[in-house]
């Protein structure tokens, strides 16, 4: 993808654009609110990209690729950096390790400075056992009743910091698979115990400026119990673990009508709120395209946080995409979910929250519900496309990617791949 062919794209859409923006600036200066200023919100703001993320996924039964996707670890750092450059958002790349292991780390760190990306978490993986192994995750990994196997996954997870350090990484994801899908299987407090004392040894392992994130899950792999189920859970390992342990929240790692919003006020009042993974889902960890089923409960999240970041301690956020592309291509559908997180984080800030709080002080209800209304009910697509245009992007990054046939372009210089890693 060259810059002439972005800027061509955006003169054929410049008029209507600037019709839209100013319309939306009028609307809001009305208001009282500045549009400069959630523009350049908006421009400041950036989505990491996971490296598994840049293949066709699947679903229990069989993967679909559709071509072209990459093969090694500097191809996604390639696709990457063409995400960025269509939608100037994308500026991270977050790496799962074994999947994609740097084999040397200066060369890798200087292509991704090509593209003016940063690394991003580093994600361990004691959820599948590896080729070279000698000892097998299938009874769980940092809680498993061997000490041998505890070692094995506390040695992988202090490796994968130690790639994150040569990278330039800060932080450490933790997920863990560990559970149990019976009755009897495991002990639940034992599992917790020697859970924490694992990552105990991890994070005694992390740079004093590194974090470690907490994931959690309520069901899958296993389905009776698992051991970090819920945000509770997670808190507490991270609350006794110590000042650089936070959770992390993937918004599809939750019970159906779990109210997440909530969940993320809470922990950003405790200042133990990490991050997000986010995606978006029907029934469960569906994984799909973020915004595509709950758009209005992702911009409530963005509510909490916008709110949260003004007026809690808490530390700076990480921002992921965790989603599986199972029938779409990955990097439009990437695109997508970038484009959504925007969409909710302008809303956000538009919100009239003195108004929300009065009303709230008055306890009016009406009011309250009219107001987050209003502000989700804005459209503000182009307060999002000019914070792109102003910074070399593509107004419609979807668009500009289908016009210059970038799928084809792959295709033919890679063949009809399957990414890696997944």
């Amino acid at each position: 993808m060259t810059n002439k062919i972005i800027a061509s794209h955006n003169d054929g859409l410049i008029k209507t654009h600037q019709s839209d923006l100013d319309f939306i600036i009028n609307k809001l200066n009305q208001k009282g609110i500045d549009s400069n200023q959630v523009i350049d919100n908006l421009a400041k703001f950036q989505v990491a990209i996971p490296s598994w993320a840049l293949g066709t996924g699947g679903t229990r039964f069989g993967r679909f690729p559709g071509g072209g996707e990459p093969g090694t670890l500097e191809e996604k750092i390639k696709d990457v950096g063409l995400l960025h450059q269509l939608n100037a958002s994308s500026g991270a790349i977050s790496l799962h390790i074994p999947w994609d292991i740097p084999e040397n780390a200066n060369q890798i760190k200087s292509l991704a400075e090509e593209f003016n990306l940063k690394f991003d978490a580093v994600n361990s993986n004691t959820f599948q056992d590896q080729a070279d192994a000698n000892q097998s995750y299938k009874f769980g990994s940092l809680c498993h009743t061997k000490a041998e196997v505890r070692n094995q996954a506390i040695a992988h997870n202090k490796e994968v910091i130690d790639y994150g350090k040569e990278l330039g990484s800060k932080a450490l994801t933790v997920w863990l698979a560990d559970g149990s899908t019976f009755p009897g299987q495991s002990n639940f407090r034992e599992a917790l115990r020697r859970t924490y004392n694992s990552l105990s040894d991890i994070y005694s392992h992390l740079p004093e400026d590194w974090k470690m994130l907490v994931e959690y899950k309520p069901y899958e792999p296993n389905f009776y119990s698992m051991v970090i189920p819920d945000w509770g859970t997670s808190h507490l390992l991270a609350s006794k673990l110590g000042e650089k342990a936070l959770t992390l929240v993937d918004l599809g790692h939750h019970l159906p009508n779990t109210n997440i919003e909530q969940v993320v006020a809470i922990l950003m009042m405790q200042e133990k709120l990490g991050g997000f993974h986010f995606n978006d889902s029907k029934y469960g960890d569906d994984d799909l395209t973020v915004g595509s089923l709950k758009p209005y409960q992702l911009f409530l999240i963005f509510c909490e946080l916008v709110d949260g970041m003004n007026q809690t301690a808490n530390p700076e956020l990480g921002w992921m995409i965790d989603a599986s592309h199972n029938v779409k291509d990955p990097l439009e559908d990437l695109l997508q979910s970038v484009e959504a997180i925007l969409l909710a984080y302008a809303q956000a800030q538009i919100v009239d929250w003195e108004g929300l709080r009065q009303a709230r002080e008055e306890n009016d209800v009406v009011s309250a519900q009219e107001i987050l209304q209003e502000a989700f009910r804005t459209d503000v697509r182009a307060l999002v496309a000019q914070s792109r245009l102003q910074q070399g992007a593509a107004i419609d990054p979807v668009k500009v990617y289908r016009s210059a046939e970038t799928r084809k372009e792959l295709i033919n210089l890679r063949g009809y791949t399957q990414s890696t890693g997944l």
